[in-house]
């Protein structure tokens, strides 16, 4: 009963740190920069541990970018099931011992979607590239 309680807690308290965190599909950011993560992605892992989403990204309607701090983040695709994902306003990720792996489920609304395929990206590729084309601008 301990240990369920723990879980419920857990995944309430990632619902609450996800909420309102993503940012739009379609924006440029501020540097004209349009990220396309899967660029960016790793070959596939089976899990990664966090204590702390910092937030998420929708980036198509069955991928979404799940920030594990500023330098860490994993490019999730969850089953083609699942409706409104990038349009989504919040979502919840339910984890076991603060691991997220395949066998876990991202709640977007009353939708449960469970997760296809973990990738790691390469944050600092990815920030480097940013940063040339910020500089490319002019910036």
């Amino acid at each position: 009963m301990t240990s369920r309680r723990a879980f419920l807690g857990a995944s309430a308290a990632i619902c609450a740190l996800l909420a309102g965190c993503a940012t739009s599909v379609s924006r440029l950011g501020d540097d004209g920069f349009r990220p396309r993560y899967a660029d960016y992605a790793e070959e596939p892992v089976e899990r990664f541990t966090t204590f702390r989403l910092d937030g998420w990204t929708p980036v198509s309607r069955d991928s979404l970018v799940v920030w594990n701090g500023p330098n860490e983040a994993y490019l999730v695709k969850v089953w083609d099931t699942c409706r409104d994902l990038q349009f989504a306003e919040r979502i919840g990720i339910t984890e076991t011992a603060r691991t997220v792996s395949r066998f876990e489920k991202v709640r977007v609304g009353r939708d449960s979607c469970p997760i296809e395929q973990i990738r790691r990206i390469d944050v600092a590729q990815y920030k480097a590239d940013r940063a040339a084309a910020r500089a490319a601008q002019g910036r």
